[in-house]
């Protein structure tokens, strides 16, 4: 069977010690066995979201822990700083508006970063909000977001700042504890290298103390349930056990190469593609860029969404298109997970490909002479 390869923003290639583990016979989870597991995996995750907050492991999507994040910070009426930079962020805002929160939305044009000001004026102006939304790295524009100064302005304020890192963790840097980060939420397949279906939420004690006050309906999302089964290594419900148990393997092998030589890693792949993509005449999307993924503009004679099917249905390559606006007009290349050199390599080779055979003109393996040309330079 033809190798084939997998450079979508999520899920990601799942690397064989995670395959292997999914695959051992099942455990119960009300047992010391798992109990050890969940401590391993706590001391982990800990390490890959740099805090000593408590970090809370759900059974859902990623958007269940922004769900999560929502409805146990707020209370009907209560008022929150929304920024939408894309469809991500924009999802802030429509899990405010089902929970009855007042949305003070900050709109910014895609590709861009919010202004770190237009945060502060809001907080400044309205003294009664009790939460900033905002996203690490915006999947659908692969831009990335200044969290460190956005946190710099929120700790100075009532508010806590959530950040939805389900794109980004793992992938590029995210100081919890040092940036004054309250809350980040994560999903499974992205940057911690596993099948969707884990979602993870961690809490300062100022967010804690939001949650025992909000009055938002929860059951499954409660996070109050959430902490008392932690306290215990434990979880309130039945949990995704073989992913957990996956968990432990994925966190080992970024423990085994250290955060700061994967984020060095993935920001190599990110420039190696962007040089690509220029070199065949093409250009980037995004204006504030993020080492997690690629955005790159097509000809307007190119149709994106032929090409990626193309791609992946004739020559076994996955890569993403555009999304809302951007639909046909971009494709997206991640750099997070289990993505190697030879992937980007790959994928590079399989756009030119695909590009010649829709009828665009450019140097023939000018994109991969120059991908490869950075990769082999850095090593």
């Amino acid at each position: 069977m033809n190798k084939t390869y997998l450079l979508t923003p999520g899920p990601t290639p799942l690397p064989q010690e995670v395959r292997e583990a999914m695959a051992r016979q099942i455990i119960h989870h009300r047992t010391s066995q798992f109990q050890n597991v969940l401590k391993e995996c706590s001391q982990g995750l800990k390490e890959v979201f740099q805090t000593k907050n408590d970090i809370f492991m759900l059974t859902s999507s990623g958007t269940g822990a922004m769900e999560a994040a929502v409805v146990n910070l707020l209370s009907p009426n209560d008022s929150a700083i929304c920024v939408q930079a894309g469809k991500f962020g924009e999802r802030w805002t429509e899990l405010c508006k089902a929970f009855c929160i007042k949305q003070e939305v900050i709109d910014v044009k895609w590709g861009y970063a919010v202004n770190p000001k237009l945060i502060e004026d809001k907080l400044k102006a309205n003294s009664n909000i009790k939460a900033v939304f905002v996203t690490l790295c915006e999947t659908s524009t692969a831009t990335a977001v200044d969290i460190k100064t956005i946190g710099e302005i929120v700790k100075n304020s009532q508010a806590v700042l959530v950040v939805d890192a389900i794109s980004g963790l793992g992938a590029v840097d995210l100081e919890t504890d040092a940036w004054g980060v309250d809350v980040v939420v994560v999903g499974s397949q992205k940057g911690l290298m596993l099948p969707p279906g884990l979602a993870f939420i961690s809490m300062s004690s100022k967010a804690q103390n939001l949650m025992d006050n909000a009055k938002s309906p929860r059951y499954y999302f409660d996070m109050r349930k959430a902490k008392k089964a932690w306290d215990q290594t434990d979880t309130p419900f039945t949990p995704a056990v073989s992913l957990v148990i996956a968990l432990k393997e994925a966190l080992d092998i970024i423990k085994k190469e250290g955060l700061a030589k994967r984020f060095a890693r993935f920001s190599l792949y990110a420039r190696a593609a962007r040089e690509a993509a220029k070199a065949i005449g093409l250009s980037i999307f995004a204006k504030d860029l993020s080492d997690a993924v690629t955005a790159i503009n097509l000809p307007d004679n190119i149709d994106g969404e032929k090409l990626v099917k193309t791609m992946r249905d004739t020559y076994g390559v996955g890569i993403a298109g555009g999304q809302a606006e951007l639909k046909g007009k971009i494709v997206r290349i991640a750099h997070m997970g289990y993505i190697s050199a030879e992937d980007t390599i790959a994928a590079i080779s399989c756009l030119e490909k695909v590009l010649t055979e829709m009828g665009y003109n450019f140097k023939q393996g000018a994109g991969v002479s120059k991908a490869e040309e950075i990769l082999r330079t850095a090593k």
